[in-house]
């Protein structure tokens, strides 16, 4: 850690200009750069990149922008700018992949429902893109079902937490035996063991759907970016390109 990396240093600037444009203007930002639902109308293809660099709040952007800076800094210091980028990015993409992938199974899932049930496709979604729903519809389906369903569609994805994700595991798979010293818990935990926990946390929540981490968490966008950093990881050690640095 310690000297702010180039690559790391002008994510953090792009991070924090998106988060003062959007406390200035707010929903506009959100809709325009934020991660939809294919079939909203507000999705656009930009926003695979763009929603990597919008944040719901201070603590939001200030935990994964730690996270950045104290984890990616010794990757980008033994790889260069150039592949750390590529990694970054790459783990954020395989992120919004599997979230994207996980909504649309829960919308595909309620929509059949209430087709089924004898409405149309078309009805269900002039319901749904005006920001309404009918609340007969949990008398056809359960909670859970409804709930996801409208959640796919109406919840854009928003953060850097998917790329981080994939940090964290390359992180743990080049230096599984370093002590990370946490606020809550008083003693140090190896990498090779806290990391992989974190990641099992959020595969358990995103499953059950009890939220250990509080509400609003897109748990299968943190398990993507993992999955895809840990295939980068694997491959590269493989093939010997974990030591080649790209400048």
């Amino acid at each position: 850690m310690g000297r702010l990396t180039e690559a790391i240093k002008h994510l953090l600037i792009i991070n924090i200009l998106f988060f003062v444009a959007t406390s200035m203007y707010g929903e506009q930002m959100y809709q325009w750069f934020s991660l939809w639902f294919p079939k909203n109308e507000n999705f656009a293809f930009y926003q695979v990149i763009t929603h990597m660099f919008m944040h719901g709040g201070f603590m939001h952007i200030a935990f994964n922008m730690y996270a950045l800076w104290a984890f990616g800094t010794p990757l980008e210091q033994m790889w260069g700018r150039n592949k750390f980028l590529f990694f970054y990015f790459s783990a954020g993409l395989g992120s919004a992949l599997i979230h994207t992938g996980v909504n649309y199974y829960y919308f595909n899932e309620g929509m059949q429902t209430l087709v089924n049930s004898g409405m149309t496709e078309s009805n269900i979604m002039d319901i749904i893109s005006s920001g309404q729903y009918s609340p007969d519809w949990y008398n056809i389906a359960s909670k859970s079902t409804i709930d996801n369903f409208l959640s796919a569609y109406n919840t854009p994805a928003v953060g850097a937490s998917g790329a981080i994700y994939g940090i964290l595991v390359a992180f743990g798979m080049m230096f599984p035996n370093s002590e990370l010293f946490l606020m809550f818990i008083p003693v140090p935990v190896k990498a090779k063991y806290f990391i992989p926990v974190l990641i099992g946390l959020d595969l358990f929540s995103g499953v059950t759907g009890y939220s250990l981490f509080g509400q609003g968490i897109a748990h299968f966008a943190h398990i993507g970016g993992a999955l895809f950093g840990f295939l980068m990881m694997w491959y590269w050690k493989k093939n010997q390109f974990n030591n080649n640095r790209w400048n």
